[in-house]
């Protein structure tokens, strides 16, 4: 790796004398009408830091040119208050040479209010592009990327799923009937392959405003944001603020002394000591000037942090492979903000996913939270926090009393649940702790969310076990899932739960982010079709499908006051009321019969005689005790 570094860093040894050559602005075009109407246009090419711009663009006023420490970039701060749409002309001068650059300003297509993220009504469905469909193979193998190869038999290669293929399976996703997409990121990954690891995963950016061309293109991404909208179908954008890839263009030549978190260790002088570091991507070779992050979230909020924990929290690197952003740097941030609104203008994303949250400045990102929210009123972003307490989490919620400063962040991810209910479902549920009294015990925690029904919730997601683990039992599967899709949550699906898709983490991340079988060609089976599944599969399949379409514009499910009962003799008991409607999820957390008493729920069901199980579709008389069979599921429908 020493050699590797030293040439990366041989860009930020490049004299001024050098010709004067824009090879690239990003945003690559931006729009008028913004609330906020300034613009930070960054300038890429050989020596361009010495030269002055100028536009003559009616209602376009340069307010600034920041000259950062490279020669090789130039930040140019514009205001966009009295801007028609158009193209404008930049004008670079560096002494006697010119460089004329047309700049688009583009009507929007909607005022900011009008994007409309997803909600509680919603049904996320998560997916890896690269491992659930491939629509194209003229993008395998891309000229000009760095060395990789597509491998289907290595687990953490590439493995050829494109954007063409989840567009050709909308249909799929609207017959189960989730009704939002959110997969792992689409940026360029230009990273070249590691042995038998790779970035296939998409958390390694080396372009921010081009989608992987392995992927596919812009135009295809915003084809299938299209498509998918015509279907009823939200996309929500995964993105990364944290880090980027160790290929973009700012690691080979820094644009600024700080515009990374401690890069000390990839100075030419520190090179001569290097020492073997095993990390979640496989080896590295580092050396003492590097800082590892510890993984460990408490220390933002914990009120008596050292300063050491906190710098190794949000100053260490993720891997050595993704060099940490720096968010302090104003610089920093502004291209941040500005890239995940070019992103909600130019394909319509309906929300963005934000990974490793906590890892990144937590002032700068309520900044970003912020004009985002002033901007897109009614948008919604939903940060990664992972620590498995309720009240780390809620801290993190926008207008939380816990935290020392607003977040601004609107939804959070409820990895408290996901734990709980990892526990319960090898449990039996007595009368005090285990079992489904842990689900119970979670939620008596939700007085600490600022907004409880914007609380992501998940069982298993693409960093975390499957939740069958290795088996194929899909009884403790059914009950985890009728909990998330009637609890005052925002619940989240992974890819191919729906037929019985199964793996753990415990020899790499790859045994849990398969392919869908029948994506690829080749494929064996084609489980996207009833004939390509198993009975078991299909059973599984119409169980959810069927709760998925009841739950769509389900009021009580969405607006519905929420009553939890302590589990009674085994048996765990939800209800959601509104309007005389009445939704009650009944679980038996024991590997035995039970009985489900009626009377002692009298309160949320009233006089009423008879119920429709949604599970099943059957009518159950509820004027008398109904027992249960073994970990039996029952989602009650009582108008």
């Amino acid at each position: 790796m020493k050699t590797t570094i030293a040439a990366l860093l041989m860009g930020t040894a490049m004299t001024m004398n050098a010709a004067m050559k824009v090879d690239r602005i990003e945003p690559t075009d931006w729009y008028v009408g913004m609330k906020d109407t300034s613009l930070q246009l960054m300038v890429y090419g050989q020596g361009i830091k010495t030269a002055d711009v100028t536009t003559d663009y009616p209602g376009v006023r340069i307010d600034s040119i920041v000259r950062l420490d490279s020669p090789n970039y130039l930040l140019i701060y514009m205001n966009l208050a009295e801007a028609q749409p158009g193209t404008m002309t930049l004008n670079f001068r560096q002494g006697k040479k010119k460089q004329k650059i047309p700049y688009q300003l583009k009507a929007r297509e909607k005022s900011g209010h009008e994007r409309i993220g997803f909600s509680n009504a919603d049904v996320l469905y998560m997916l890896m592009p690269d491992r659930f469909a491939s629509g194209r193979t003229d993008n395998d193998q891309m000229d000009g990327m760095r060395a990789y190869r597509n491998d289907r038999s290595q687990p953490s290669l590439r493995h050829g799923g494109d954007l063409e293929g989840i567009r050709q399976h909308l249909d799929y996703f609207k017959e189960l009937g989730v009704t939002a997409l959110w997969f792992t990121p689409v940026l360029e990954n230009n990273s070249p392959d590691h042995g038998t690891q790779s970035t296939y995963h998409g958390y390694a950016t080396t372009n921010y405003y081009r989608v992987d061309p392995r992927l596919g293109t812009n135009e295809e991404y915003r084809r299938l944001c299209d498509e998918a909208h015509q279907k009823g179908i939200k996309i929500v954008m995964d993105m990364i603020f944290n880090h980027s890839g160790f290929e973009h263009p700012w690691v080979a030549d820094m644009p600024a002394k700080d515009w990374f978190n401690t890069p000390e260790w990839l100075l030419p002088e520190n090179q001569a000591k290097s020492v073997a570091l095993k990390t979640m991507d496989g080896d590295a070779k580092v050396n003492d000037k590097y800082l590892q992050t510890s993984y460990k979230l408490t220390p933002v909020i914990d009120p008596y942090a050292s300063k050491v924990d906190l710098r190794e929290t949000v100053d260490g690197w993720f891997v050595p492979t993704m060099p940490d952003l720096n968010q302090r740097n104003p610089h920093v941030i502004k291209y941040l903000i500005q890239n995940s609104m070019w992103w909600i203008e130019t394909i319509g994303i309906d929300g963005i996913r934000m990974d490793t949250y906590p890892y990144a400045d937590a002032e700068a990102m309520a900044l970003w939270m912020k004009v985002i929210g002033e901007e897109y009123p009614n948008f919604n972003t939903v940060g990664e926090t992972w620590v498995t307490e309720p009240a780390y989490t809620a801290a993190w919620q926008k207008d939380s009393k816990l935290a020392r400063t607003n977040s601004y962040l609107p939804t959070v991810m409820d990895f408290a649940f996901y734990d709980r209910i990892n526990q319960a479902k090898n449990e039996e549920t007595d009368d005090w702790w285990h079992g489904f009294n842990r689900i119970y015990n979670s939620f008596v925690y939700d007085y600490l969310y600022p907004n409880p029904s914007s609380v992501m919730a998940f069982i298993e997601n693409h960093d975390t076990d499957r939740f069958l683990g290795k088996g194929k039992d899909s009884t403790a599967l059914k009950q985890a899932l009728a909990i998330l899709l009637t609890v005052n949550r925002i619940p989240q699906l992974y890819y191919g739960t729906e037929v019985l898709m199964n793996g753990t983490k415990e020899i790499t991340d790859g045994n849990v982010r398969k392919d869908f079988p029948g994506g690829f060609p080749g494929d064996e089976v084609n489980k996207f079709t009833r004939d390509g599944r198993t009975r078991a599969e299909n059973a599984m399949f119409d169980w959810l499908s069927r709760i998925l379409h009841w739950r769509q514009g389900n009021e009580t499910i969405t607006k519905g006051a929420q009553t939890q009962f302590i589990p009674y003799k085994g048996v765990y008991v939800i209800a959601r009321t509104l309007n005389g409607n009445t939704v009650l999820t009944i679980l038996n957390g024991k590997r035995s019969e039970a009985l489900f008493d009626v009377a002692r729920y009298a309160e949320v069901i009233g006089n009423r005689t008879t119920a429709t199980d949604i599970t099943t579709g059957n009518k159950v008389d509820i004027t008398a005790p109904v027992t249960l069979a073994p970990r039996q599921t029952m989602i009650l429908d009582i108008k």
